[in-house]
């Protein structure tokens, strides 16, 4: 049985392979172990199971994102820790997520571009250079760096693990652990 906790929404943003989902599926290995519900909303499950229908232009990241916030919402306001792990490259919708959801943590995993293409096990990145992929963030659309995120991490600086721990220490220092 979950203890009751105040529901709270981590919003990892960064780069594709910059480390959202290594450090936020630990994060939330933790958090299950310490009591918490949690959900973990992931770009690749999501665009497989709830947004299938959208591609990457501007207009369906957006949607993406919108609908993402969306569930977001209703489980951080249910007391659920909701951790997401979203290219999500655009400010204002991150913006708008914030607004939206409760108790929401920015967490930039910032990675310079060359480590991300070096970490990409997929060959995305390539296909994106050679013209394969369009509208490939970092390569041929643009990613929005968060001007003030709750938590940065430097994932080509820090193992998984100082990641993690950088983020549990910071959201006791914000009252939510």
């Amino acid at each position: 049985m979950c203890e009751e906790h105040d529901g709270f929404t981590l919003w990892f943003t960064g780069l594709p392979c910059s480390g959202k989902s290594a450090v936020g599926d630990r994060v939330a290995a933790i958090l299950k172990e310490r009591g918490h519900r949690v959900e973990r909303l992931d770009g690749d499950v999501v665009r497989q199971e709830l947004t299938r229908d959208l591609g990457f232009s501007k207009k369906d990241r957006d949607e993406n994102i919108r609908r993402v916030t969306f569930v977001a919402k209703l489980l951080s306001r249910n007391g659920v820790a909701v951790l997401t792990s979203f290219i999500s490259p655009y400010r204002e919708m991150r913006d708008r997520a914030r607004k939206e959801t409760t108790n929401f943590v920015e967490i930039y995993a910032k990675c310079p571009l060359d480590i991300c293409i070096q970490r990409d096990v997929k060959g995305m990145y390539q296909k994106a250079i050679r013209g394969e992929i369009k509208e490939f963030t970092g390569i041929s659309d643009p990613y929005e760096e968060p001007q003030s995120a709750e938590i940065v991490l430097e994932t080509d600086k820090e193992t998984v693990e100082e990641s993690v721990q950088k983020v549990l220490r910071r959201l006791t220092e914000l009252g939510l652990l």
